[in-house]
């Protein structure tokens, strides 16, 4: 196959084109100003990314309630007191022709303790990390008039979006966030219409989308993140993907991501609690390329890609988009080197421990300081000590914290 081919724009089925097949997925900043809106330091870090030259950027994870984040200094966009930040940032994102996708996520049982608010999520099962549990606040369940209210929360950020010049939202069902919880039998254990079946646990996501299509325009995107699977034994696995990516197929999705992982199972970082083997790159590849066959919308592929020509096999069949996350936080000029004829790769990020919970905050630790660098206009130093890197940003994480009980208690 010719490299052209990541280079081909991609036309969605609303019609909008997406420029080239290659996308910065969502990553975690927690770089939010003290309004917890986006301020200079991610429309610096986005500037860049567009500069890079991808043709889709996604943004890190925009949260429907200030009372739910996935961590502190995390962007929240419930109503339009912030608006014009969240216009510098989509200016930045479509600065060199992007599409600019905001992400729309709550964190239901993954909510830390140190944020001090309640967890809420499908019901009451909390998060079980050997070592770590402690660090999450124990869920209850929603009644059903919580659900209806998430839904309309979900859609009033995602016509904010629209309103801030974003071209399109991405809601967030995989990763064992909210939507992914309520997928997941092993979260969802409900016997309304909310739970129980796929279909009823699929039913929160599909609802949304209704909603959120009833009141954005027909060329504003909607995508959405989904998990290949969980890679836990008795949860959402690859055959649920299936299902769902059908009953997608009937409703106006224009692009569905394929990741994997929750806390629990951090797969998105090459790491199952199941006992799955993962391909070193390109994780997700072998999932999407079979629910390619059932999908009416385009399929994107993210986790582990950092090489041009596993970027290039990626895209060479079924699959239309390749994501790139890690790599573009260490090189966030890798689309545009490739796209010179460039062969630049970006080494893994591998911190090999024998505690698999704390190598994987050490991992995401390192992942931040290299958006933290960025972020200040400075290069990235992807060798620094993950002991280190996961210890300031502990410290970080906790100064971070206060603040926003401060935030929320001022509020």
């Amino acid at each position: 196959m010719s490299a052209s081919k990541l280079f081909e724009p991609l036309r969605l089925p609303n019609g909008v084109v997406i420029p080239n097949r290659i996308a910065k997925a969502a990553m975690e900043e927690n770089l939010a100003n003290e309004h917890h809106a986006p301020g200079e330091a991610l429309a610096r870090l986005y500037r860049g990314w567009a500069q890079g030259g991808a043709g889709l950027i996604i943004t890190g994870n925009v949260m429907v309630d200030r009372h739910a984040l996935t961590g502190p200094a995390g962007v929240v966009l419930e109503d339009d007191r912030n608006l014009r930040h969240f216009r510098l940032w989509a200016e930045a994102c479509r600065s060199r022709g992007a599409q600019a996708w905001m992400q729309i996520n709550h964190p239901g049982r993954q909510l830390l303790a140190s944020m001090g608010q309640p967890a809420r999520g499908p019901s009451a099962v909390a998060v079980d990390i050997p070592g770590l549990s402690k660090a999450f606040v124990p869920p209850r369940a929603l009644d059903e008039q919580e659900i209806e209210e998430l839904i309309e929360r979900y859609t009033q950020s995602a016509v904010l979006a629209e309103r801030a010049g974003f071209t399109g939202v991405q809601i967030h069902a995989a990763h064992g966030y909210l939507f992914s919880q309520f997928l997941s039998p092993l979260t969802n254990r409900r016997d309304d219409r909310w739970g129980g079946s796929l279909e009823n646990r699929a039913h929160i996501l599909l609802q949304t989308i209704d909603a959120i299509r009833q009141r954005v325009a027909p060329i504003f995107c909607v995508a959405v993140k989904l998990n290949s699977a969980d890679f836990q034994r008795g949860g959402f696995n690859a055959e649920d993907a299936a299902r769902v990516v059908e009953m997608l197929n009937a409703k106006a999705v224009e692009l569905v991501e394929l990741s994997g992982g929750s806390y629990e199972s951090p797969a998105m970082q090459g790491q199952t609690r199941d006992g799955s083997t993962l391909a070193r790159e390109a994780y997700f590849l072998e999932f999407a390329e079979r629910i390619a066959d059932i999908a009416r919308m385009p399929l994107m592929v993210t986790g582990g890609v950092r090489r041009k020509e596993v970027a290039e096999r990626v895209v060479s069949g079924s699959v239309s988009m390749v994501g790139l996350a890690t790599a573009l936080a260490i090189e966030p000029t890798l689309p545009s080197q490739w796209m010179a004829g460039q062969d630049t790769e970006v080494e893994p990020v591998v911190v090999r421990w024998k505690n698999k919970a704390l190598a994987s905050l050490a991992v995401a630790s390192l992942i931040k300081k290299q958006l933290g660098l960025l972020s200040q206009g400075k290069r990235t130093r992807p060798g620094m000590s993950p002991l280190m890197a996961l210890i300031s940003s502990q410290l970080k994480s906790r100064r971070q914290a206060k603040r926003y009980r401060q935030w929320i208690d001022n509020a």
